[in-house]
């Protein structure tokens, strides 16, 4: 087993990393290459929905001019850049794991069919040499985190993993004011895209201020020139308002949410399995609008993702 597995893959086993050729060939070119993570399409939304926006996203990334490049664990490996026909396995195959950082090693050796989150996601595409990154709404300090510490491992994947990620907010079932308290202590810069408030994933404002705002990609590519190339090192979090056309109102999405919450706790729903039934209650007591707005921002997410890996790799400071 070798150590290096070359073309920008760090220091990964190719026994256990498999890169997909068309993005090896533009990591070795330098080009623009955007992850994707892989729990949207087994555990975040419903079917047949998941593999319909899984390949929607990954041609949003390719309108921008840029390689998507969406992770999963299949057969004792890690794929960076799944190809059609795996995406749709992902979407379709029962019993699919969800696979945070700790959960990859046991994965692998147990040659298991696992749809990566945030943090195992992150893990991978640095594995990979992957610099950007975009999904729904990360991971957080869920409610009550204060005293349960049930916090996601997404935000410490965030400060360790050098990739922007790009994202909706974190999730709207968590305690926003908590997840920026927490990114700020582990030095997470979060920047709005033309917003100077915190989105809320299905709305456009939480009313809480992020510390740094950008207006156009080539900014937010410059702050993650300068953090790298400095050797600060660490990842960045660009926040991006869900489409003024799709957003809820705040009150109908917090209602919903609190609602989700009650019937979480009474059916003593615990640990990994609480966003995903949080999100598919929120989704049936919303009549199915949160679905449409998640694949919104998604969509949108994916946009402006490639466009500052294209930035990124341009060098650029000028353009959207």
């Amino acid at each position: 087993m070798t150590a290096g597995a070359g073309d920008g893959m760090g220091a990964a086993s190719e026994a256990y990393l498999r890169v997909a050729e068309p993005v090896r060939a533009a990591l070795a070119r330098g080009q623009a290459v955007v992850a994707l993570e892989s729990t949207v399409i087994a555990h975040g939304l419903p079917r047949p929905a998941n593999v319909a926006v899984a390949r929607a996203m990954e041609a949003a990334v390719r309108a921008e001019g840029a390689v998507p490049a969406t992770i999963a664990l299949l057969d004792g490996r890690i794929v960076v850049g799944l190809s059609d026909d795996e995406i749709a396995r992902l979407g379709n195959e029962d019993g699919v794991l969800k696979a945070s950082r700790r959960d990859l090693g046991p994965a692998l050796a147990r040659r298991a069919t696992a749809a990566t989150t945030v943090a195992g996601t992150l893990a991978c595409a640095a594995l990979a040499g992957i610099r950007v990154f975009a999904t729904g709404g990360i991971g957080g300090a869920h409610r009550g985190a204060a005293t349960s510490f049930d916090i996601s491992a997404d935000l410490i994947e965030l400060a360790h993993s050098p990739v922007l990620t790009v994202c909706a907010g974190a999730k709207a079932i968590l305690d926003l004011r908590l997840t920026l308290e927490y990114l700020e202590t582990h030095g997470v810069p979060v920047i709005g895209l033309g917003t100077d408030e915190l989105p809320a994933f299905y709305s456009r404002s939480s009313g809480l201020p992020v510390p740094h705002r950008v207006e156009a990609a080539a900014e937010a590519a410059a702050i993650a020139r300068a953090q790298w190339a400095s050797g600060l090192g660490g990842g960045l979090l660009v926040a991006c308002p869900i489409p003024a056309e799709h957003a809820l109102p705040a009150d109908v999405v917090e209602a919903a949410v609190a609602r989700a919450l009650a019937e979480a706790e009474e059916q003593g729903v615990r640990g990994p399995e609480v966003t995903p039934f949080l999100l598919a209650r929120v989704a049936e007591l919303t009549g199915g609008e949160s679905v449409v707005a998640n694949r919104a921002l998604l969509l949108n997410n994916a946009t402006w993702a490639a466009r500052i890996a294209r930035a990124l790799a341009d060098g650029s400071m000028t353009g959207a």
